[in-house]
């Protein structure tokens, strides 16, 4: 090979060290600001849908107490406050509720409970109500039950079930109207 040619090739490489040697300040300010919009747009969202979970659990719990309580209706003609009775199997209290049961006017209603504990994340409260209903024509006695969601999120619960005032509508229990308003979920 000539020398000017095996100067050039030496030449070239070295240029291509030279360019290849890093990122420039501007460069990793940008990736960083990028990031920190990204983040910035993605974490709310994040922490909506965390929640989100946490109160599944609670409408899940509720729902199951709703039903249980009705098959316990049917076996013994009452309902029971006694979340151990309901064979559910599940706690009393977790990271984020405490569960119960209230008994209402008289026996013929009685009201399940997911209440926020103290100190977790701002988290809507639950409540089931299970009432017995007799029907007109055939005097048998059925029960109805509903799920209720408060409107707003809440730290410290807020609720209690044997205060909840209940309303009815044509025999069928409507959701509560106690410091926050309730709505209904399912039937």
């Amino acid at each position: 090979m000539k020398t000017e040619l095996k100067a050039k090739f030496i030449q070239h490489i070295l240029d291509k060290k030279k360019e290849n040697e890093g990122f420039t300040l501007i460069e990793l300010l940008v990736v960083i600001i990028i990031i920190g919009i990204l983040s910035a747009i993605a974490l709310p969202s994040f922490l909506n849908q965390a929640n989100k979970a946490k109160q599944s659990e609670a409408k899940t719990y509720v729902g199951s107490m709703n039903r249980a309580q009705q098959a316990y209706y049917l076996e013994n003609t009452t309902f029971t406050t006694s979340i151990g009775s309901l064979g559910l199997g599940i706690a009393t209290q977790t990271v984020n509720y405490q569960y119960s049961a209230a008994l209402l006017t008289g026996g013929s209603v009685v009201s399940n409970l997911a209440q926020v504990i103290l100190n977790t994340a701002p988290l809507k409260s639950y409540i089931g109500i299970v009432e017995v209903t007799t029907q007109q024509a055939t005097s048998e006695a059925t029960t109805v039950a509903v799920l209720c969601e408060s409107k707003n999120a809440m730290v410290n619960g807020g609720v209690n079930a044997s205060s909840a005032t209940i309303a009815y509508t044509a025999g069928a229990p409507v959701c509560p109207n106690l410091n926050t308003d309730f709505v209904s979920l399912a039937k």
